[in-house]
């Protein structure tokens, strides 16, 4: 298992630019066969899009996509290019009689990147339908790409994660923007603070440094990590947004401090509906249910909780901005993470 595309039904893909004063990039997870979603959001600087309509008392209950990119609030232009990409394959909400006549159903959220390059050089429309062009059920490409090209987690360079694990027979997976005002690393060793949450040396390193670093303390006040939890699981939106909830657990075990004044954390969860979760007759049956959803939820902050870790692990450093693995470089012999 390896990231957020082991759930069946759910696509990735990145855009970016990285040169002539370019920082940053969108991040698109595509569901084309629908998702029921939620959305959990902490910290007190979010930069959201179509949040609302995924409160479960509200009228659609299935998106198309979600739209994750750099540009701060001007960077929600690039879900544009996403309705675009999926409007013109009739794809989205049903509005009319024509099988053309739809409103794709694109969430969003953006973090805050703009120090990393010039002012006026932001995500738009073309980002949002180039990530779509690119997306794809196979491998994500993680580290300074898409909506983590310009991130920043602390003192270091951020970046994409993903991580996935099999629960009780489901698949869920997640894919982080680390970009937290928050360290997420002990500066004093070198040891990111939720090391203990690998599986299968999916990190990479060969043993974490053990010492200090000469790194100043360079965060830019405003940040935001944000991202998806997908599951092959049916499930209500309001059980959508437990796992939603749970995967901000996975941002407070990688960061410190998270959900901050300065950051806006969102989270996004996708229910692509393949499998029921189980249900018997009676009131055992709903708790089987519930034991079951509670199981995914654990899940979803573990889950989430390794994607960070890999975003940062995985970055490597911009102009004025340097990334852990060029801070610490002996953690590494050979690594997963070479691009």
């Amino acid at each position: 298992m390896s990231g957020l595309t082991d759930v069946p039904g759910v696509l990735v893909g990145h855009h970016q630019r990285l040169s002539g004063g370019w920082a940053t990039g969108t991040t698109v997870v595509l569901v084309p066969d629908e998702a029921v979603a939620a959305v959990d959001q902490r910290g007190g600087a979010p930069g959201t899009r179509e949040t609302n309509l995924l409160e479960p008392e509200n009228l659609v209950q299935r998106v198309n996509a979600i739209c994750l990119s750099g540009g701060s609030a001007y960077g929600l232009a690039a879900a544009d290019g996403v309705m675009r990409w999926l409007g013109e394959r009739g794809l989205g909400f049903p509005v009319g009689r024509e099988p053309h006549q739809v409103v794709p159903i694109v969430p969003g959220a953006v973090v805050f990147d703009l120090p990393r390059g010039d002012w006026g050089n932001r995500p738009d429309a073309s980002f949002g339908y180039a990530a779509c062009e690119a997306a794809s059920p196979g491998t994500v490409a993680e580290g300074t790409v898409g909506a983590g090209a310009g991130a920043q987690v602390g003192s270091l360079k951020g970046g994409v994660g993903t991580a996935s694990e099999e629960v009780e027979g489901f698949v869920l997976g997640a894919l982080a923007v680390v970009n937290a005002s928050g360290e997420a690393v002990r500066l004093e060793t070198g040891e990111p603070f939720a090391a203990d949450h690998e599986v299968d040396g999916e990190f990479g390193v060969a043993r974490w440094p053990g010492r200090r670093a000469d790194l100043p303390v360079a965060g830019t006040g405003l940040n935001t990590t944000i991202g998806v939890v997908a599951v092959n699981a049916a499930l209500s939106k309001a059980e959508c947004r437990r796992l939603a909830v749970a995967g901000q657990d996975g941002v407070a075990r990688a960061v410190r401090p998270a959900h901050t004044m300065f950051d806006g954390d969102t989270v996004f969860a996708l229910a692509t509906g393949d499998r029921e979760l189980p249900l018997s007759e009676g009131r055992i049956g709903e708790a089987s249910r519930m034991a079951t959803l509670d199981a995914l939820c654990s899940a979803a902050a573990r889950v989430f909780t390794r994607a960070m870790v890999r975003g940062l692990l995985a970055a490597t450093s911009v102009p004025g901005l340097r990334a852990y693995r060029d801070v610490w470089p002996e953690a590494f012999t050979t690594s997963s993470y070479d691009g």
